[in-house]
């Protein structure tokens, strides 16, 4: 029996989110209505991602589309289903009822109610990261889903903490403090698979020991405890964070974990520390304004607009200047590479055109950016380049990104096991025993 193919209506936020997601569908046939040609014209001009990717998208259609008109649909490619554009339709009197407002929102409602009860005969899904829209058109008895096609499926090996393994050997535990070579990883007992730049903890009685998995010499070795410009790790998670962040073989980091758990200042020093093999240290967060307003309702120039938003990328920086005094050299070299730019803390959409060669580049709020533009960032690495993407995957400001479709989230599912990526979720903030409390409990 031949199987019936679905309609998918696509919601303006899933073009912005992914331009090229028109190809991911399969089979099946894609409607744009045209009021999300309407919307994608708000976002053409911009040196945004998101203004990116409304010109690209707007580009990929004219070169599906070529001299040929939308009627019927034009074929996506082999294999794939069709894409069609439709134009705008009445209220229904139950859209009406229910919705009084004329918003665009609403007018692509109208479209999907129209293909709905056009096409009885075949699925019809309004695909949109909306999820108020997805409940408006379930009221009206459309289906509607989010776009998946980037999403990670289990989140739990993100959140996981490092790897505790009791009654380890003592006799593996002894080795790891003598062989500087390291131990294998049969020596501890461990027969699943260990993944490149897997962290453990190993306990056994009254002996213990941090330790790292090379990929490369494939053995366990000793993680020490360092102290990193003025910075000392006060946990066993964060003691691995700075291991990978010093590791120069491990060319990108992620760093998880919930505010106060110190992502951000442990890459900051670990920067600092390691200044001299790069030309520049990039520190850059993405401006996502509260309430999703935009900037330009705040007062001032653009400086002063962007203060507010980059205040603690500075606050971290104050932090461990105050670990010296503004007479050692450490303080003074600080003052001297922000003064040369040698040190930036900027915005992460005035990073986009300069070059990344040797240059140790700390990403904040990672989780923040959809997957596209960390693979985007990314992309545009060049040689002797270190990255470091930070986040709280359970704190998003985005409206259209939750902890399974985040970009942080994307980045550290899909590079888990390569040998120049490493992963640490660190779980215990060491802000304040009250910054702690309020973060578990409220």
């Amino acid at each position: 029996m031949k199987k019936t193919k679905k309609i998918f209506i696509l919601d303006t936020n899933v073009l912005l989110h992914d331009y090229k997601c028109i190809y991911n569908f399969q089979e099946n046939d894609i409607v744009i209505p045209i009021t999300v040609l309407e919307e994608l014209d708000k976002f053409k001009k911009g040196n945004d991602l998101i203004n990116y990717h409304a010109r690209e998208f707007t580009r990929e259609l004219d070169k599906i589309s070529g001299d040929t008109l939308f009627n019927g649909g034009l074929p996506l490619g082999k294999g794939m289903g069709k894409l069609s554009i439709e134009t705008g339709k009445s209220f229904s009197e139950k859209l009406s009822n229910s919705f009084g407002e004329n918003t665009p929102d609403h007018r692509i409602l109208a479209i999907a109610e129209y293909v709905f009860t056009k096409h009885k005969d075949r699925t019809v899904v309004l695909i949109t990261k909306d999820i108020n829209l997805r409940m408006k058109a379930k009221s009206l008895g459309i289906m509607s889903q989010d776009y998946e096609n980037d999403k990670v499926q289990n989140i739990d090996d993100i959140n996981k903490g490092v790897d505790v393994v009791e009654d380890a050997s003592k006799e593996a535990i002894t080795k790891l403090y003598q062989q500087f070579e390291g131990v294998s990883a049969k020596e501890f007992g461990i027969k699943r698979n260990i993944t490149a730049h897997q962290y453990f903890i190993f306990k056994n009685e009254n002996v213990s020991a941090l330790a790292h998995y090379d990929p490369f010499n494939k053995a366990i070795n000793r993680v020490e405890k360092l102290k990193t410009y003025g910075i000392e790790p006060r946990n066993a998670e964060q003691t691995f964070a700075l291991d990978a962040l010093l590791r120069p073989e491990v060319q990108l980091v992620a760093l998880t974990g919930k505010a106060g758990t110190g992502k951000t200042l442990l890459a900051l020093a670990a920067a600092l520390q390691q200044r001299k093999l790069y030309t520049q240290i990039f520190l850059a967060r993405p401006i996502v304004p509260l309430s999703n307003r935009d900037m330009g309702f705040l007062p001032g120039n653009i400086d002063e607009k962007i203060g507010p938003y980059m205040q603690p990328l500075f606050d971290n920086l104050s932090v461990i200047k105050q670990k010296f005094t503004p007479s050692s050299k450490d303080f003074i070299k600080i003052e001297e590479m922000l003064e040369t730019e040698k040190l930036v803390i900027t915005p992460l959409a005035y990073i986009r055109g300069r070059s990344l060669s040797r240059v140790f580049f700390i990403v904040d709020e990672a989780q923040n950016l959809t997957p596209h533009e960390v693979k985007t960032i990314i992309t545009r690495a060049g040689e002797g380049t270190k990255m470091i993407f930070t986040g709280d995957i359970q704190q998003i400001d985005s409206p259209y990104l939750d902890s399974k479709s985040n970009g942080l989230s994307y980045l550290a599912d899909r590079m888990k096991g390569q040998d120049i990526f490493a992963h640490v979720n660190l779980l215990k903030g060491e802000r304040s025993y009250l910054a702690d409390l309020a973060s578990n409990l409220l």
